[in-house]
Parts: C-alpha cells; sequence; structure tokens
C-alpha cells in the first residue's frame, strides 16, 4: 500500500510540474515573441503617450492591438496590473517536490551510482542541493560580471553568453562524474530552471516593483531595471529548451547510460538552444534557416555517437562462467531472474511488477522488451550489470513471439 500511495503522489506532482511548467513556458515564449514583433507606431497618440512598439494580432475570432512602454507610461493605469511570476514559482516549487521525492528520499538508488562516484547517501543529498544553489551563485556572478557595458549599462550579450554556454558544458560534465547518469541528466535540468526561476524571484520581478514604485511616485524610473530584466528574461528564454531535454532525456537509457553521457547531454541541450535561436529571429522576420540545419546535423551526429555497438549473440546455450548451459525461454527466465527479479518479486514489487515466475515474466514481456531492450531504462543505473549480450537476447526473444519454449 506504501508503495502504492507513493506512485500516486509521484504522478500527481509530475503533472502539477507539467500544468505549471506549460503556462511558465507559454507565457514565456509569447512575451518574448510580442518582444520580437513590436513596430514603431504610427499614431500620434500613441507617441504622445510614450508607447515605443505595438503590435496588431488576430487569434480566436478577435483583434488584439499589444503596446510596450520600454521604461514606463507616463501615467500609471488605475486598473489591476498582471504580474507574470506565479506560474514560475509554482514550476520550481512543484519540480523541486517531485525531485526530492523521486531522488532526494531515494539517493542511495537514484543519486548514487558506485560505479560514477561512491559516496554516502547524505554527501550525495548534500551535492545534490549544492549543485543547485551554485548553479545560480556562478551564473548571477557570469552576469553581474561580465554583463556590463563600460557605461554600467546591462551589455555584453556574445561575451555573457559564452560564458555561460561553458559554464554548462562544465557543470554537465561535473555532474555525469559525481551522480548516477539519470539523476546527472535531471540534476542539470533542475539547475538551469533553478536559475530561470532565481532570476524572476531575485532580478526580474524586484526590477518592476521598483519602476512601478517610481512611476506612482511621480520619479523617473532608473532604465537599468528594465535593461536587467530584459538581459535575464532573453536567458531564460534560450534556456527552456534545453530545461526540456534535460528532463525528457533521462527516460533514455540509451543517453544517460552512455560512456560519454555528458557529450550527449551537452549536445542534446545545444541543438534545444538553436531551435530556440531559429524561432526567437524569425519573430523579427529573419529566416536563418542554416540554425535548423546545424541542429538537424547535430542530433543525426548524436544518433551514430549513441548507438550501440554490434556484436554478435553467443551461441544458444553459451552460458557464462559459472551458469547452467541454457537456451531459449530458460535462458530469458534466468537472466530476468539474476537481472530483475531482486525488485520485482513477491516480496518486492517495484511499480506493481512481478517477475520471479515463468508465467509472470511471459505476462510482463512487452514490459521487459520496453524497458530492458528499448528504453534501457531498467535495471535502474543498471545496478544488476546486465549485458548489452543479454538484452539483445531479451529482445530476440520477443520479437520471435516471447514464446515459452
Amino acid at each position: 500500500m506504501e508503495a502504492y500511495l507513493f506512485d500516486w503522489l509521484n504522478l500527481l506532482l509530475r503533472w502539477l510540474h507539467v500544468i505549471t511548467a506549460i503556462a511558465w513556458i507559454g507565457a514565456s515564449f509569447y512575451f518574448v515573441m510580442l518582444d520580437n514583433s513590436l513596430t514603431p507606431p504610427e499614431d500620434e497618440d500613441l507617441l504622445a503617450r510614450g508607447v515605443n512598439g505595438e503590435l496588431w494580432a488576430v487569434h480566436g475570432g478577435g483583434f488584439y492591438n499589444s503596446q510596450k512602454y520600454f521604461v514606463g507610461p507616463k501615467k500609471m493605469p488605475k486598473g489591476n496590473l498582471h504580474w507574470s511570476y506565479w506560474e514560475s514559482y509554482s514550476t520550481w516549487l512543484s519540480g523541486f517536490a517531485l525531485f526530492s521525492v523521486m531522488y532526494l528520499w531515494q539517493a542511495q538508488t537514484f543519486l548514487v551510482d558506485p560505479r560514477v562516484f561512491q559516496w554516502s547517501q547524505g554527501g550525495a543529498v548534500a551535492a545534490a542541493l549544492g549543485f543547485l544553489v551554485a548553479g545560480w551563485i556562478v551564473y548571477d556572478l557570469i552576469c553581474r560580471v561580465f554583463g556590463r557595458n563600460k557605461d554600467g549599462s546591462i551589455g555584453g550579450d556574445l561575451r555573457v553568453g559564452v560564458l555561460i554556454f561553458l559554464y554548462v558544458c562544465a557543470a554537465t560534465w561535473l555532474a555525469c562524474h559525481l551522480f548516477a547518469g539519470r539523476a546527472a541528466f535531471l540534476l542539470m535540468g533542475a539547475m538551469l530552471g533553478t536559475i530561470m526561476s532565481a532570476n524572476v524571484f531575485f532580478w526580474i520581478i524586484p526590477g518592476q516593483r521598483k519602476v512601478v514604485a517610481d512611476l506612482k511616485a511621480g520619479r523617473k524610473p532608473d532604465p537599468i531595471h528594465g535593461q536587467r530584466g530584459k538581459q535575464r528574461s532573453v536567458h531564460n528564454t534560450y534556456f527552456t529548451l534545453p530545461v526540456l531535454i534535460a528532463m525528457i532525456s533521462n527516460h533514455y537509457g540509451m543517453l544517460y547510460l552512455h560512456p560519454h553521457n555528458w557529450l550527449v547531454l551537452i549536445g542534446m541541450m545545444l541543438v534545444g538552444a538553436l531551435v530556440r535561436q531559429f524561432f526567437v529571429l524569425r519573430h523579427r522576420h529573419k529566416e536563418r534557416w542554416e540554425l535548423v540545419i546545424v541542429a538537424i546535423g547535430l542530433l543525426i551526429g548524436l544518433v551514430f555517437f549513441v548507438a550501440p555497438e554490434r556484436s554478435p549473440l553467443p551461441p544458444p546455450g553459451t552460458a557464462q562462467p559459472g551458469q547452467p548451459q541454457l537456451q531459449g525461454f530458460a535462458r530469458v527466465e534466468q537472466i530476468v531472474n539474476q537481472r530483475c527479479a531482486m525488485c520485482h518479486n513477491a516480496a518486492l514489487a517495484s511499480k506493481g511488477v512481478q517477475l520471479h515466475t515463468a508465467d509472470l515474466v511471459a505476462e510482463h514481456a512487452a514490459q521487459i522488451y520496453q524497458q530492458a531492450v528499448v528504453s534501457k531504462q531498467m535495471p535502474l543505473n543498471n545496478a544488476t550489470g546486465i549485458t548489452a549480450e543479454e538484452r539483445a537476447l531479451l529482445g530476440k526473444w520477443f520479437e520471435a513471439g516471447a514464446k515459452r519454449e
């Protein structure tokens, strides 16, 4: 019953996290599109009111006219002012809750892989939390130190962008050399997501509040608040697709179990950044299809880079030292008993799956094939040391009809 309720908690937290993430990323994408699609207004009344850009759009059977004041309107409106921040905070809070339930609470299973780095459960938890905190601190220092022009204004976009990219590469390498592969991928997504939410919490919203307070008091707002908010907002939009692929890719063992998994993750995140850059420029009416070509080429390269080496299956009946000579379904059952049944048995049925009898192995043939052969997610972190030949044999058995003979 405890495992059953735990699965429900996992499901509901994951669902909440996806909902809030859609709301946050959707709002971010919309405002970035809006910023890049604005045109100078021609109406004299708009110019007199201080409008710097506008966009006409049609959607859902109606017309919309969005207007932007680059610093602020000359007079604050009396109506309610909408703030976009709860989407960000809710996404981070739900994500951290899910991370705590899945990874921190079960650190010895999900965070620690002795073949990568041997440490205690408490040490792994502390390091994972420190990774999130340090991720924000180093990123923020890069922006503070290298993100200013000589006149004190916010700038140096290329310089800052290159340094952030190098920093993300270094952090990815470190994560993949400290934590289990699956956890390392998720942790990189969580680190970037933490940076995004911290940008909103520490810089974007406080800066906007100062601007609003100045406008209400009749003071001229300091333009640096808008410049800094714009800088961090742009960074956030480039982080979105890398965060998503880091979160999704940890479900595919072929990626995080690769010997050079850190290079695989960097490549996948770079593809996401290139795709996002293409759409940012497209909103400015600049078609840069070479970015798409580079992204597709990089993806094709990753497909070949990750592809497993083809090794011939051992002849039927061939057994490893100490194993009886088995073939057919008996060999399949032997592999499952050695590699899977320790977590899927009558006493411990992880995810409600039991594999300790021949009938149960046959009943769950499709799940065994999907988890152990296709996605290579199981055994988790390959804790039981299943070999490529054993995975291939399971795959051959299933594709031949999963026969019990």
